[in-house]
């Protein structure tokens, strides 16, 4: 599916806020109510949009230490991979998991209330599975964060 300069703005507006009306959006992107649905509609079908959710406040809920968590392991064979995915797919303070290129072999973003609750997130993860390395870098502030990916301008590439 190939997108319009339409399509793009549309996407950039439900990313920026979901609770936004179709009849909102419709007037920003100069449609009706109707094609501006259908024109959702296809975007969510081709899967460009992959849900829909609500931003949390981690401070707020007590998640206010992040800890960068890079992982070595002399096991590359596909199940053992397999497994350790499985196994970290079960943390619920696991936010974000890579396999990643270069000196670690995986990163993971936790995150918990405190150092004493991340001890034991990392004593849990340890007893799972066989690792080789494991750094914890705890995120002193958070100066950057979004949800908003970089779409690109149709402008700019006339």
């Amino acid at each position: 599916m190939h997108l319009d300069e339409i399509d793009l703005q549309l996407l950039a507006l439900i990313q920026s806020d979901d609770s936004i009306s179709t009849e909102s959006m419709a007037q920003q992107v100069g449609l009706s109510k109707t094609p501006c649905w259908r024109r959702i509609q296809k975007l969510e079908n081709a899967g460009f949009i992959k849900r829909r959710v609500a931003l949390l406040d981690a401070d707020k809920l007590g998640l206010g230490v992040s800890v960068f968590v890079q992982v070595k392991t002399n096991q590359h064979d596909a199940n053992w991979a397999e497994d350790f995915a499985r196994v970290v797919a079960e943390f619920p303070e696991v936010v974000e998991f890579y396999r990643m290129a270069g000196e670690y072999d995986y990163l993971l973003r936790v995150l918990v209330k405190d150092i004493p609750a991340y001890d034991k997130f990392y004593k849990r993860l340890i007893s799972a599975t066989a690792l080789t390395d494991v750094t914890s870098n705890f995120a002193m502030e958070q100066i950057k964060w979004t949800t908003q990916l970089p779409l690109p301008n149709p402008m700019q590439s006339k």
